[in-house]
């Protein structure tokens, strides 16, 4: 019987390798400028709520710091944080006080203890307010959230909104 031998290629033992650098330069220029289309230059991330559908505008303005009050149609929330709850578009009576039916006492009485608590923060002591508020609600109740927040010492409100085309 005869033994097979063992294929080996003739590879040269002083052979110097050389590195082709064109493909890996491409390759580092694309994922630059990815990564500088996709960086962000706003200081303040919003990550709005998945039952929430904001506004479009045309506004490329970026937002500054301040509280964050989402407004959709289930309920009212100051940083993620459940404020007071929305029922047919409108607040539950238990939470509007009984002789103004545009202050909402939730809403009233965080903002306050929040501008209390947190003084040393600028967006607190300016009052500035970042307001996500779902399209399909009315007026009405947008009315309610920014009249309470002016009445707690708030009155810089910036409504957020989605680039639109």
């Amino acid at each position: 019987m005869s033994r097979r031998q063992r294929y080996e290629p003739n590879i040269k033992k002083n052979s110097t390798f050389t590195l082709n650098i064109t493909s890996m330069t491409d390759m580092f220029t694309i994922m630059l400028v990815f990564l500088l289309q996709t960086y962000s230059t706003s200081e303040v991330q919003i990550v709005p709520d998945s039952n929430l559908r904001l506004p479009t505008s045309a506004s490329m303005a970026n937002p500054t710091e301040a509280v964050k009050i989402s407004l959709s149609s289930e309920a009212l929330k100051i940083d993620q944080t459940k404020i007071a709850d929305v029922k047919n578009a409108d607040f539950l009576p238990q939470d509007l006080e009984d002789k103004d039916a545009n202050f909402i006492k939730p809403l009233f009485e965080e903002l306050d203890k929040l501008a209390k608590s947190s003084s040393d923060k600028a967006h607190i002591k300016e009052g500035r307010i970042l307001l996500q508020a779902d399209k399909e609600l009315p007026y009405a109740t947008l009315r309610k959230v920014m009249y309470t927040a002016s009445m707690a010492g708030f009155p810089q409100l910036k409504l957020v909104t989605m680039v639109g085309e």
